[in-house]
């Protein structure tokens, strides 16, 4: 019996021997004189996973960020913009906060920065007929303003603007070193902006946008530093509140398959990095009374002239159609294309596009641009490149009528059926198309195609029964039908050495 137990402790003293022996040959194959950490980074593999790391003076953060408080909504798909809902009048927070790294643009410490806060439509059709939009809204609430600061909560914002004349934005200067919070106010609904009235949820989404600038060698605040903005709607007071609980029990509905689809709802919402708001759009440039003529209607006294320029989908003044004239063509070169960046808005861009031609950026799909820009700018930059002509709401046919010529007694015949003046001429009709269906577009588009000063122009008015002339209000344009036929004269005013334009 003690041999068995002598021979058992040879045996264990035997495997815990040998047990110590292959732990050792562990250590020594991995010791350091083995491997080292250099070369396994220097392996293939890793090469390759490393360069596809962007670099730190690549990764650029902007100089500044901009946080509203107000959540955003869960019912909104996972690679789609943010949507937020705002209750008509009530203040939201927007801090406005410095994201410079030590170093950053040394030129802006310790001096302040002016911010200017928009509200602007989201739809590309609705960016177009702003000027138009915001006439309307206006004449509908005299004295309102669609967007204002709450300047008693508001925090560290100085020198306060709103400018009469843009009600859609408010500016401030404010200090990057200190807590900045600016409250906005938004009166108008999205619903105000549709043709046909519907509930909230049917409303046009809007965009809330930041721009800030830093000041020149003149002291002026002109030089673009950064801009953001996010899409948002507005509701009457506590519509929000219900739009956002009613998304939220829709998707609690859903299954755990279809959530993972869209986006976790937010308790606020960033605004997203977006090229600058341009400096002199058009809704801007002619609203002094002093930069265009008015013209007087019976139902609107006095009615302020657009820009001609954005007046019409076809400009008629030299035959060439607005939209075609700011597509982009695929012969456009390199730096045809970069002008036209330019022009739409898209500036940031210029830099990534600089080596692409017409062609080049043409044959980007949709998904390509949204993968590139993000999808606020993808959207908007492909809209851009495949959009087409609005049609007008109505075309008229004119002909203006020669001094000596005869008149045409009865409704004139289209040039098409044959008319022909007293001298054997037929009659040539230019085509007029109308979107606002107002008196003062008829005068200002007569004024463009036959190129009459419009400044003389007095007043137009309509050839009725027994030769009696009617003034062109509002009203009978909108009752005009559509690819009606006049000729028209002109008549001039004593004394004052302007026009009438008489419709026959």
């Amino acid at each position: 019996m003690a041999w068995v137990l002598k021979m058992d402790e040879v045996i264990e003293s035997g495997l815990v021997h040998d047990f110590d022996a292959s732990l050792s040959g562990i250590g020594q194959e991995l010791g350091a004189g083995a491997y080292s950490m250099s070369d396994v980074l220097a392996l293939p593999i890793f090469k390759q996973e490393d360069s596809s790391l962007p670099l730190d003076d690549e990764t650029k953060n902007p100089p500044f960020q901009y946080v509203m408080c107000a959540a955003t909504s869960p019912a909104v798909k996972l690679h789609d913009e943010t949507l937020t809902y705002l209750n008509q009048g009530q203040s939201y927070e927007i801090r406005m906060l410095d994201n410079r790294k030590v170093g950053d643009m040394p030129e802006i410490t310790g001096k302040l920065v002016k911010s200017i806060i928009r509200v602007v439509f989201h739809d590309r059709r609705l960016q177009y007929t702003e000027h138009q939009q915001l006439e309307g809204w206006k004449w509908n609430r005299p004295g309102d303003r669609l967007l204002d600061l709450d300047i008693p909560m508001s925090v560290g914002i100085i020198d306060t603007r709103t400018n009469p004349s843009q009600l859609n934005a408010v500016e401030f200067l404010w200090d990057p070193a200190k807590r900045t919070s600016a409250f906005i106010q938004v009166h108008c609904i999205s619903t105000e902006f549709t043709p046909r009235k519907h509930g909230g949820e049917k409303g046009v989404p809007f965009r809330i946008q930041v721009d800030t600038f830093k000041q020149n060698e003149n002291g002026e605040y002109t030089d673009h530093l950064h801009s953001a903005s996010c899409q948002i709607k507005v509701f009457k007071p506590k519509g929000a509140d219900r739009k956002q609980k009613t998304d939220r029990e829709k998707m609690e509905k859903r299954t755990a398959h279809e959530k993972e689809k869209y986006q976790p709802s937010y308790d606020t919402t960033i605004l997203t990095e977006c090229s600058p708001w341009p400096d002199t759009p058009t809704a801007y440039v002619n609203n002094s009374p002093s930069a265009a003529p008015t013209f007087t209607s019976p139902q609107q006294s006095t009615c302020s002239v657009p820009d001609s320029n954005s007046s019409s989908p076809n400009h008629q003044g030299d035959g060439v159609s607005q939209t075609s004239s700011e597509q982009l063509q695929p012969s456009a070169t390199t730096q045809e294309t970069q002008q036209w960046l330019l022009k739409n808005r898209f500036s940031s861009y210029t830099r990534l596009f600089s080596n692409f031609s017409g062609a080049d950026l043409l044959k980007l799909t949709k998904e390509d641009l949204v993968q590139i820009c993000g999808a606020a700018d993808g959207i908007r930059l492909y809209n851009s490149l495949k959009s087409r002509s609005v049609r007008p709401r109505l075309t008229i046919y004119v002909c203006q009528e020669q001094p000596g010529s005869p008149a045409l007694p009865g409704p004139q015949p289209a040039a098409g059926r044959g008319a022909e003046n007293g001298s054997g001429t037929p009659y040539v009709y230019h085509a007029i198309y109308l979107e606002e269906m107002v008196a003062s577009e008829v005068a200002r588009k007569l004024a463009l195609v036959f190129n009459i000063p419009f400044h003389q122009i007095n007043q137009v008015y309509r050839q009725g029964p027994t030769g009696i002339h009617i003034l062109v209000s509002d009203q009978m344009v909108q009752n005009f039908q559509d690819e009606s036929c006049f000729l028209f004269s002109t008549v001039k005013v004593e004394n004052s050495g302007g026009i009438h334009i008489i419709l026959k």
